[in-house]
């Protein structure tokens, strides 16, 4: 059974998008909703990767580094600026897309697997990832025209 690898991915990739939302806090504090929203949005990742805990008991888990590439490959020190606010946008809509997946993914293995508890959790987590994802979507929009046009 090979579900204990997306498992740590998941796990992984919530505790990287976890750091990216306060990393990302941290660099646009002058934005005025930035600081606050994505440190909540950080706790959910937290939360989300907390929540795999019974199931890695239950099932194992196997070891993967994808997560933490994909994070030093977006990451790699601050910016700042009206564009590099629509750069760190874009970069936590990537790994909040990669939670996504892992999260529909695992849906279907807990489906499979006939674990209620298991199918419930996944169906929490990426409801809660696509309100991550939504906001993103909705404030890079909002970025998006000046940074892009701005001189």
């Amino acid at each position: 059974m090979h579900i204990g690898l997306y498992l740590k991915m998941v796990r992984d990739s919530e505790r990287q998008l976890a750091k990216a939302f306060v990393t990302v806090a941290d660099h646009h504090r002058q934005e005025p909703d930035m600081e606050e929203l994505c440190r909540l949005l950080a706790s959910w990742s937290r939360a989300k990767a907390k929540s795999t805990e019974p199931f890695t008991q239950k099932y194992g888990e196997q070891h993967d580094r994808g997560p933490a590439r994909l994070y030093s490959n977006l990451f790699k020190g601050p910016r700042r600026g009206g564009l590099a606010l629509l750069r760190d946008l874009h970069d936590l809509w990537l790994l909040v897309t990669e939670a996504d997946i892992c999260w529909t993914l695992l849906g279907q293995a807990a489906q499979a697997l006939r674990d209620r508890d298991f199918v419930e959790t996944c169906e929490h987590n990426k409801q809660q990832t696509h309100r991550q994802r939504s906001w993103l979507e909705t404030r890079s929009k909002q970025a998006a025209p000046q940074s892009l046009i701005a001189a």
